[in-house]
């Protein structure tokens, strides 16, 4: 049965997964911050700044209006960067159907946002900017879903994650088109910190693979054992935060995320830690908060970075022991070298 949807966010993964939806004969609008961008969906059916070299369905439309894309849909899906969320929410939060909660409301942003408390996980910023009747109502949405593959129809399951079981049914039910599958869970806490952390672990594998080129040391089997001990330090944090359920961190949304998100061409967060080995990417900031400050001037967003701050603040704050985040944290901030810090983590795990 076809489904009103408003996607809020027309980067490469919401792009992708409004194609995906509307391909699935549902009827999908577009926000894009740009009127560059939205012209270019409408005019000629491709994202060129965000997804180039894809041809997008041609019902789906764009709009740079917040109210136009949220207004008159069953389903609102967030899909800006954790940097705006919070700004993006407020900003939907008035138009009728959500002031209202007629709309049902699905977030795929990964990563922490930052507050005077703290950092706090997704849906606990969402619930805090949006009406009241959306607490424990959100639906946070996740997996191992690179957004090219999403766009060229190649089949990727996610986990529908909510407190509210209708409502991860209703988005399990929705994202079932062509090329994807869904499936419910209830550990909110656990799904969003697998979602997060993970791109923190994939800046270090993306370094360490390119070590690994010209290596007699490093090979495939060291990046393995990076990956494990990267996934015990994903469960330390999501058990540290309120994860409930141990079988997330072994499910798509652990383990089989964290898997793509560091061996995938398409990692965002593995090609900057490559970059920081191959061209010297950390050689023109002084500091992690330099860099995060200037993080538009990469030419693309890897998450991680911003993830990483938030992490070791919720690591220092709690007592835990993550080598591999506390590491990232010191390379970023220009404390210690990549290639000094990976020899020797990963002669000691």
């Amino acid at each position: 049965m076809t489904k009103t949807i408003g996607v809020i966010g027309a980067g490469a993964w919401g792009t992708a997964l409004a194609h995906a939806l509307a391909r699935g004969g549902h009827q999908v609008e577009l926000w894009a911050r740009e009127q560059e961008a939205a012209a270019d969906i409408n005019g000629n059916h491709q994202n060129t700044r965000y997804l180039p070299g894809f041809s997008l369905w041609e019902s789906l439309h764009a709009t740079t209006d917040y109210a136009q894309a949220a207004s008159d849909k069953e389903f609102v899906i967030l899909a800006s960067p954790s940097l705006y969320l919070a700004a993006t929410a407020r900003q939907i939060a008035v138009v009728p159907d959500i002031a209202q909660g007629r709309a049902c409301i699905g977030v795929v942003t990964k990563g922490f946002v930052a507050s005077p408390e703290g950092p706090k996980l997704i849906l606990e910023t969402l619930e805090g900017a949006l009406p009241e009747c959306y607490k424990k109502n959100l639906v946070y949405v996740a997996g191992p879903s690179h957004a090219e593959e999403v766009a060229m129809g190649k089949l990727t399951g996610l986990i529908a994650a909510s407190e509210n079981p209708k409502n991860s049914i209703r988005f399990r039910e929705l994202l079932k088109v062509p090329g994807l599958m869904a499936y419910s869970s209830f550990d909110v806490i656990g799904v969003q910190v697998c979602a997060a952390a993970k791109n923190v672990v994939a800046v270090v594998f993306g370094s360490l693979d390119a070590i690994a080129e010209n290596s007699d040391l490093f090979g495939d089997n060291t990046e393995s054992l990076l990956l494990a001990a990267g996934l015990n330090e994903i469960q330390t944090i999501g058990f540290a935060l309120g994860a409930t359920h141990s079988e997330t961190f072994a499910s798509i949304s652990g383990v089989g995320d964290l898997d793509v998100t560091c061996r995938s061409k398409y990692g965002r967060n593995r090609r900057f830690g490559q970059d920081i080995i191959k061209t010297n990417a950390l050689g023109r900031y002084k500091n992690l908060d330099d860099l995060i400050a200037r993080i538009g001037e990469i030419g693309y967003l890897p998450e991680g970075v911003v993830a990483c701050k938030y992490v070791h603040q919720i690591a220092q704050k709690r007592g835990l022991k993550l080598p591999i985040c506390d590491g990232l944290y010191r390379i970023l901030n220009r404390e210690i070298e990549p290639a000094d810090f990976l020899l020797e983590l990963l002669t000691k795990l």
